[in-house]
């Protein structure tokens, strides 16, 4: 009990900040100008002399397009990678009233037996009355293990094969401003798990019981708590988040155990210059609390740095390094332009994390701690390509994304 009285003291002064919002629409709601930024497209135009007609929309509804194609590792180890993200993005209602939707395609190959094909969506329909989220992935994935807890070395790991199949859709109605409930359903589909190692088992690697061998099902609905003054995911403008996700996975739906969950995610971003909306200054938090409630949890789906639903923690540390059945996370940003016209920024970060299985759960933190480039994309979706590194203790990386981690 002590340690979620402690996550919900360290969470608290989010919420404190969070009630400051008015109940009217917020004034970051209101179209951001883009006439004078410049972007890669406006780049690109200008080398090539493009100037293609204006393109007709629907009542005022324009689908905004970020393609990235780059090489890199993908996350969790096994190797270099081929990874391509894919953003469309696009207003449903009027702007002033509804959030940008957006989509997110980003495939990656590693060339050899690793692969994903994920897909991410965030719809708000008109005035923000709904929106609906969904993740649907199919992986092929081998991916290092280093058991519960973090009392093992770097190199004291397991590589585990697994094929995922995940399809989540959630939809949350608004029942005051800003704040959202609604229901949603989960599968968690894994295949073929078994250790690469010849002598070991993963059984035997983590002493866990369950989801460790074979096939795992995890089927379940969620109760869902969500609060949101952002009006764009993709690169957040001043404002709070907050979700609130409880999870029940029942035998009767088909779950190989039945299983629960508790996921609370908070962020809150503080604009260091009010006065220039259109230059990008500022200071950005985020921290979750992701906690098993059952003794049963197939050990895949136990919570695991790196495996948030945007899987965007633990920039620096290596996916799944750290897995407990208890996980709470904290990341601070500064993010900044470097030119005049927004084309260029930069941001440094920092974040650490704790989970159960190594003792106190209080006195094992893990940190880590980057910076990285940020190049305007498109303008109007307010969409950058970020290039981040990463660095921790015995481990560092180079990441590729479109968007902001959060």
């Amino acid at each position: 009990m002590t340690k979620y009285l402690f996550i919900l003291l360290c969470l608290f002064p989010f919420f404190l900040s969070a009630q400051n919002t008015p109940t009217m629409m917020p004034q970051n709601n209101v179209v951001k100008d883009t006439t004078r930024q410049t972007d890669l497209i406006d780049i690109y135009k200008g080398l090539f002399h493009v100037n293609p007609k204006k393109i007709r929309t629907e009542k005022g509804k324009r689908v905004y397009f970020s393609v990235l194609p780059v090489g890199g590792s993908a996350p969790g180890g096994s190797g270099n990678a081929l990874v391509t993200s894919t953003t469309a993005a696009m207003y449903l209602g009027d702007r002033r009233t509804t959030n940008i939707s957006s989509a997110t395609f980003a495939p990656y190959w590693n060339f050899k037996s690793r692969f994903g094909l994920p897909l991410r969506s965030s719809i708000w329909l008109p005035d923000n009355t709904w929106v609906i989220q969904g993740d649907i992935r199919f992986l092929r994935y081998p991916q290092y293990t280093w058991g519960l807890g973090s009392n093992r070395n770097n190199d004291d790991n397991i590589l585990v094969n697994y094929n995922y199949i995940r399809f989540y859709q959630k939809a949350l109605k608004r029942i005051k401003p800003y704040l959202f409930a609604g229901i949603g359903y989960h599968l968690d589909y894994r295949s073929s798990i078994g250790s690469d190692s010849q002598e070991t088992t993963l059984q035997e690697f983590t002493k866990y019981n369950y989801g460790v061998s074979g096939n795992s099902v995890s089927s379940g609905i969620s109760l869902n708590l969500l609060y949101d003054t952002r009006n764009n995911s993709i690169n957040p403008l001043p404002g709070a988040y907050a979700n609130l996700e409880f999870r029940e996975n029942p035998g009767f739906l088909g779950s190989d155990n039945t299983w629960s969950s508790v996921f609370l995610d908070v962020r809150k971003y503080f604009s260091m210059n009010p006065a220039k909306p259109n230059q990008q200054n500022q200071l950005a938090f985020w921290s979750y609390f992701w906690s098993s409630l059952s003794n049963k949890t197939p050990y895949l789906d136990l919570p695991s740095v790196g495996w948030d639903p945007y899987n965007r923690s633990g920039r620096g540390i290596d996916q799944n390094r750290y897995r407990g059945k208890s996980l709470f996370y904290f990341e601070t940003e500064y993010r900044r332009d470097i030119t005049e016209n927004g084309l260029l920024g930069f941001v440094v970060f920092a974040n650490t994390n704790t989970v159960s299985g190594s003792g106190s759960f209080f006195t094992s933190w893990h940190p880590a701690a980057g910076t990285g480039l940020r190049v305007k994309f498109n303008k109007g979706s307010n969409t950058n390509i970020g290039i981040d590194y990463g660095v921790s203790k015995g481990y560092s990386r180079v990441i590729f994304s479109l968007g902001e981690a959060f």
